[in-house]
């Protein structure tokens, strides 16, 4: 299935990535959704793009999307496999500029993802695992597989850019020795673990399985781990909200 389907998901996120680069570039205005995060025109651009393909390309898999109509639990619980999709991720990161950005699509099997796929429109760079494999790095038709690298003697620790003040991190970060700190925005801190550039990404504030989904796949492929506060590795639409709960991604 995917030998087939990558190629076409590359060339799908390349077109959704570019529409998002050309309304970046206008000072986006944005709007207010009831969980109170932004969303842009570009938001809605991606996810038109995104859901509108995967809808032709395998018409019996469902989508679940931030940006698409809210799907009650009731009918998501029965779903075995579907389509979890962020068509941009770091919606804050994109309208004040940033370039740390990017669209997030996992394919869910049995409440975790078997798939991931991350792109960085902005770098043009495609980061994916297919089921069962190792994760990639794709830069200019090139593919280099992906290792994690653990601390030598420092430990380079990542997190959002707005997760500065939140007191749990502070907590947190007051018992660890020998670290230094980096602020990125979005699920390329994942991709940045999977690569070896970071080592370790605390997460305590909000965030929702779209948000991890895709990154939990390709950081597990590059020999990471994401774990939540109890150990137990993260699970997918099994409850009527779709937040993800506070987890360690480590390499």
């Amino acid at each position: 299935m995917f030998s087939k389907l990558l190629p076409q998901l590359i060339s799908l996120t390349i077109e959704a990535g570019s529409t998002v680069l050309s309304l970046q570039s206008n000072a986006p205005d944005y709007s207010t959704k009831k969980d109170k995060t932004p969303v842009t025109e570009a938001d809605k651009a991606s996810n038109k793009i995104i859901v509108s393909y995967l809808e032709k390309l395998i018409p019996n898999i469902p989508i679940l999307s931030e940006e698409s109509k809210e799907v009650p639990f009731s009918e998501r619980k029965k779903w075995s496999k579907y389509w979890l999709i962020d068509p941009l991720d770091g919606t804050r990161d994109f309208i004040e500029g940033s370039r740390d950005f990017c669209i997030s699509i996992a394919l869910i099997e049995n409440n975790y993802p078997i798939f991931g796929l991350i792109y960085s429109p902005f770098n043009k760079i495609h980061y994916y695992r297919l089921p069962g494999e190792s994760s990639i790095k794709l830069v200019d038709d090139i593919c280099y597989k992906l290792h994690t690298q653990k601390p030598i003697r420092w430990e380079n620790i990542v997190f959002g850019r707005y997760s500065t003040n939140n007191k749990q991190l502070q907590k947190h970060l007051r018992s660890k020795t020998n670290f230094e700190t980096f602020r990125i925005g979005s699920a390329l801190k994942f991709c940045l673990i999977a690569e070896g550039i970071y080592h370790y990404y605390p997460k305590f504030g909000r965030c929702s399985e779209w948000d991890t989904a895709a990154g939990v796949c390709i950081l597990e492929g590059a020999g990471g781990k994401v774990l939540d506060l109890q150990g137990q590795f993260l699970k997918y639409n099994t409850k009527e909200d779709i937040k993800s709960p506070p987890f360690f991604a480590s390499a």
